[in-house]
């Protein structure tokens, strides 16, 4: 079959078209015929051998599909090595999720990861309150988009977005956002202030790391919460002073979603309500281009040149 294989350590070059062996479901997986493969900042930190977990060479990237298992159509977790930048693709069986017919391949991959990570980021780890004030970094991202939404479906009081450029901060003021700033870290405090009507802000949802969740943490009120969820800077991770935390009451929390996988009660539940929520019309995921299979290279290219907003998909079926 045709696939994505990755055999080294190394930037968007090590994702080369292959034809590899179709994989062999074992107990608990499904072999699915993938409709549409997500991509993720993780991928690229796979591919660089700077993710959380070791990697075994060869392999098949992509954590997340959308495909056909007989005339069911799943949204699913793939197993490790045997990912969904292929056309069939093994998906761990108790992930996998009925898609509703209103919600497409698109839509649907962008709840899985960067949705369910949104919801845990506002619900869990920043634990939300109605009326508290929340900004959002790399808010025209996959997770930034769902969260600057999904905070005012929870409640907020006052949602803040940051970005890198107009365009990405009109589409964030389009999904809902009160005001926008620019995300570069000079100056960052003073714009989410005057944002936020002069006041210091409640939360601060940060993937970038770096200078990024150094400001990020000079604008949190008292008792304000500081979520990090990845470093798309590729700087250096900052120090934190534990008296800077003391002297705001603050708290830095991180998060990261594969752990939570092997636990129901934080995957179908909430995964269940994005979908109810997107076939509503309730919640919008932003998608963010679609390219042929054998162009993931191109896709990982545009992720880290940050020129995509929104979800990233590769479709087996396309060719150019």
């Amino acid at each position: 079959m045709r696939a994505i294989q990755v055999t080294r350590t190394g930037g968007p070059e090590v994702l080369v078209p292959a034809d590899v062996s179709e994989p062999v479901a074992g107990p608990g997986q499904l072999l699915v015929e993938v409709t549409a493969a997500g991509v993720n900042f993780a991928d690229t930190h796979r591919t660089e051998g700077t993710y959380l977990l070791d990697q075994t060479f060869p392999y098949v990237p992509g954590t997340e599909v959308v495909g056909f298992d007989g005339d069911r159509r799943l949204l699913g977790w793939t197993v490790d090595g045997a990912g969904g930048y292929a056309e069939r693709a093994l998906v761990a069986g108790e992930t996998a999720v009925p898609v509703p017919d209103t919600v497409t391949d698109g839509a649907a991959l962008a709840l899985l990861v960067q949705g369910l990570t949104a919801w845990h980021l506002l619900t869990n780890s920043a634990r939300l309150r109605d009326g508290e004030s929340v900004v959002v970094n790399a808010a025209a991202g996959g997770v930034g988009s769902l969260a600057v939404q999904l905070a005012r479906q929870f409640g907020a009081g006052r949602v803040i977005a940051a970005a890198s450029s107009p365009a990405k901060r009109e589409l964030a003021l389009d999904l809902g956002a009160d005001a926008a700033v620019d995300s570069a870290p000079d100056g960052y405090a003073d714009r989410v202030r005057a944002a936020n009507h002069g006041r210091p802000v409640d939360i601060v949802l940060d993937a970038t790391g770096g200078p990024g969740f150094t400001a990020g943490l000079a604008v949190l009120a008292d008792f304000g919460r500081l979520v990090t969820f990845g470093n798309a800077s590729r700087a250096d991770r900052p120090s934190i002073d534990p008296a800077v935390l003391t002297e705001l009451n603050a708290t830095v929390a991180g998060f990261w979603l594969r752990p939570l996988l092997g636990h129901p009660e934080h995957y179908t539940r909430p995964l269940g309500e994005l979908l109810r929520l997107t076939a509503a019309g309730r919640l919008r995921p932003v998608l963010g281009g679609e390219y042929p299979l054998a162009d993931a290279r191109r896709a990982h290219e545009d992720l880290l040149a940050r020129r995509t907003t929104g979800k990233l998909v590769l479709d087996p079926a396309r060719t150019r």
